[in-house]
């Protein structure tokens, strides 16, 4: 086989992005032995029916892993056909067999099936990472269940939530793409052995309309694949579509928890960051730069998984009657470079979230800052309970919160408790020592904790 090396262009997902067990699935070889294991299929269901004799088919059974791919290759270059190509190169190696290899089908009964059983492997080994993920962020959901920190709307501070409860939005989205990839894998469909146009006139002109049935029924066992009952030259391109859709939503969630890191991580906020290697450099020009460069790779290839996914369902909407090639091009890059990405981003999001620095001293502070205000509307409701004017606790509260505010500006600390504790509005009905109890940001997480530990004991469900 051709050596690439960097002399010629090669694709970031040749060696950058991806695991090596999904560039395997969609590897030349790979895909070229699968071929060859549908044509032994395909010869085995024929040779019940006498078509393929029992030493033909033992000659192929031989010579199914004789692939010599640039053989196929210099072959391609002629007859500008790869898959008639690989029938020569292995038609040239089993010299009894070769002659049968193909009766009755067409290529896309052998590319179509390929693809879907590459998908099923692929779904597969996505699922298993998003189990470890899912798992990684029930780790912190446990540990930080309790832990108060600021909630943010609009990038402002809102309400405190605990941390472990955002980590379990995380998950929740996380859940819901494993519900998504299990659904999108029951929809996985292969061609079968149809023939030129789906109809299966081949295979029935061969062996009978019944016995083309039970031959096409034999084929696809063997592969452990379900088929289409109904196909044209190909598979139905609208699963390829659902299975795009599938990689989006992941991709969309795995931005999501990023795009929040980035967020997190930059000064105004620094609550947590990635984890930064002691020789790791974060900027060529400015050396003291400790950027979140795994979760902006992260959002980088979501985004392109998100976009990318939408060339399969414009795919399925241009087949044209019975088959058109404008699909196959696309596909060719398409398939392989949505799964390698996904693949790579979930497994730089288990590793992100495993290896999260939490810093506990800055949550505080923000809280210190921020939080009190959270409060300010349990202040006036208890105030307005015991007989104050709601409008007037209002402008109170308003004006000490825009004092405050202005002064956080200045110094950094929130002097909210010590405004309200000299304003004789509000000290009138709720004292000093009710007021630091009630401004306490630690005593407004809601049921936070309580639905970290409900969603830990529904993960550990899906764990098990």
């Amino acid at each position: 086989m051709k050596s690439y090396d960097y002399s010629t262009y090669l694709s970031p997902f040749t060696w950058r992005y991806g695991s090596d067990e999904m560039r395997q699935i969609w590897s030349e070889i790979h895909k070229r032995q699968l071929w060859r294991k549908i044509w032994v299929a395909l010869a085995r269901a024929q040779a019940k029916e006498n078509l393929i004799s029992q030493e033909e088919l033992d000659d192929l059974i031989v010579h199914e892993k004789d692939i010599d791919i640039d053989k196929a290759h210099e072959i391609e270059k002629e007859i500008k056909h790869d898959l008639m190509a690989e029938i020569t190169v292995y038609a040239q190696s089993a010299k009894i067999g070769g002659g049968k290899i193909h009766v009755g089908a067409t290529s896309m009964d052998i590319e179509d099936n390929t693809d879907a059983l590459r998908i099923q492997e692929s779904l597969l080994l996505l699922k298993g990472k998003l189990l470890t993920l899912l798992k990684n962020l029930q780790d912190k959901i446990d540990e930080y269940d309790s832990l108060v920190c600021m909630g943010y709307t609009h990038l402002q501070p809102a309400e405190p939530i605990t941390l472990g409860y955002r980590f379990a939005m995380y998950a929740q989205d996380v859940i819901i793409d494993l519900e998504t990839l299990e659904f999108a894998t029951t929809q996985i469909l292969g061609k079968g052995m149809k023939g030129a146009v789906g109809t299966s006139a081949s295979y029935v002109q061969l062996v009978g309309a019944e016995k083309a049935q039970a031959l096409e029924e034999d084929v696809v066992k063997e592969l452990g694949l379900k088929i289409a009952a109904i196909s044209n030259q190909t598979g139905p391109r609208k699963v390829e579509h659902i299975i795009s859709s599938t990689l989006s939503s992941i991709a969309q969630t795995i931005y999501n928890m990023a795009f929040d890191v980035r967020i997190l991580q930059s000064p105004g906020f620094g609550e947590i960051s990635e984890a930064f290697g002691a020789k790791q450099i974060g900027s060529s020009a400015m050396p003291f730069k400790r950027n979140p460069i795994k979760s902006e790779q992260m959002c980088s290839l979501a985004r392109f998984v998100i976009h990318l996914a939408t060339v399969p369902g414009d795919n399925a909407a241009h087949m044209l009657l019975e088959r058109t090639l404008d699909d196959s091009a696309n596909r060719r890059v398409v398939l392989p470079e949505l799964f390698l990405a996904v693949d790579d981003i979930l497994g730089s999001a288990a590793t992100l979230i495993a290896n999260l620095n939490i810093n506990t001293a800055q949550i505080e502070k923000n809280l210190s800052i921020h939080g009190p205000f959270a409060a300010t509307e349990v202040v006036m409701l208890e105030a307005t309970k015991r007989g104050g004017n709601r409008q007037d606790l209002h402008e109170a509260i308003r004006e000490n919160s825009l004092k405050a505010y202005d002064s956080i500006q200045k110094t950094g600390v929130n002097p909210l408790l010590d405004l309200l504790e000299k304003d004789s509005r509000i000290t009138k009905y709720i004292p000093t020592e009710e007021l630091v109890t009630l401004l306490d940001p630690t005593h407004h997480v809601g049921l936070s904790t309580k639905r970290c530990k409900d969603l830990s004991q529904r993960i550990q469900s899906i764990l098990v």
